[in-house]
Parts: C-alpha cells; sequence; structure tokens
C-alpha cells in the first residue's frame, strides 16, 4: 500500500491526582505536527496506576459520578466477598501508600489502551466525546502516553 506511513511519540502530561484529564487536544496537535490526515492512532497509557477513556466532555457531572462509582467499586480501605458480607481483607500491596493497590485494580477494571480513527487530521470522535488520562492516585504525577499513528 503506497503513502502508508507510520510515526510514533510519547506525550507527557503533567496530572493533578485523583481524577480526569483532557487529553483530545494535544493528540490532535501531535496528529497534525506529524502530519496525518487520515489513518489509525494508537493511544497507550505507560503506567499501571492511570487508564484512558473515552467519555462525555458537556457535562462534568458524568466524570464526578464515574469517579464514585469507580472509588465504590474498589475502595482504599481494603476488599470484601462481592456479597458484601464478611470481613474487610486490607491490600498487601500498599509499597506507595494506601492508593496504590486500589490504583492498580481500578487500571485492570478500565483500559490502558485505545485504538481511534484519524480523519481530517485529528480523532475521529463523537459530538459528546473526548479522550482522557483517568488517575487513580491522589497525588499529581506526570504521566506519559505512547501515541503511535499508522496512516497517510
Amino acid at each position: 500500500m503506497t503513502g502508508l506511513r507510520h510515526h510514533g511519540q510519547t506525550l507527557a502530561f503533567d496530572g493533578r491526582g485523583q481524577g480526569f484529564l483532557p487529553i483530545t487536544a494535544a493528540v490532535d496537535d501531535a496528529i497534525a505536527a506529524a502530519g496525518f490526515r487520515q489513518g489509525i492512532a494508537v493511544l497507550l497509557a505507560l503506567h499501571t496506576s492511570c487508564s484512558l477513556t473515552i467519555n462525555e466532555n458537556a457535562d462534568p457531572r458524568v466524570l464526578d459520578d464515574l469517579q464514585a462509582h469507580l472509588a465504590a467499586l474498589v475502595p482504599e480501605a481494603g476488599s470484601r466477598p462481592l456479597s458484601g458480607d464478611g470481613p474487610l481483607r486490607p491490600y498487601r500491596h500498599d509499597d506507595e501508600g494506601p492508593d496504590d493497590m486500589p490504583a492498580h485494580i481500578r487500571t485492570a477494571l478500565t483500559c490502558t489502551s485505545l485504538s481511534l480513527p484519524v480523519a481530517q487530521g485529528r480523532l475521529l470522535l463523537g459530538t459528546w466525546q473526548a479522550v482522557y488520562l483517568w488517575e487513580h492516585r491522589r497525588q499529581p504525577l506526570r504521566r506519559r502516553v505512547r501515541l503511535d499513528l499508522l496512516g497517510s
């Protein structure tokens, strides 16, 4: 296939701590700078305690509710049987603090990579969609996301 090319780079983001960091604009800027008009963008979070998601970009209550639901599903204090009955079992892995293991579980339950179409030099997303880096740790951290583009 003629005209098909590849570009890869790592994007860095300074987080604000637990929650959602919009990264759509930064990814679109990188696509434009690489000169891609159409193809596929693959994003990979290069960490084990944050994830990537596509979600609502109009009403911030959606992101608040998602954050609250995942915190309820994976509490920092430990886990119980799914029935809710039984003793709390604290996490054994807490090398970097009480939010360490919950962050790993939350990452395992969400996505660490996304494959998205590129059209007209930017990510092809729905009207109300945006790409977010979802930070599961409390402290602000510098996060890296690998972007690989295949197209023309």
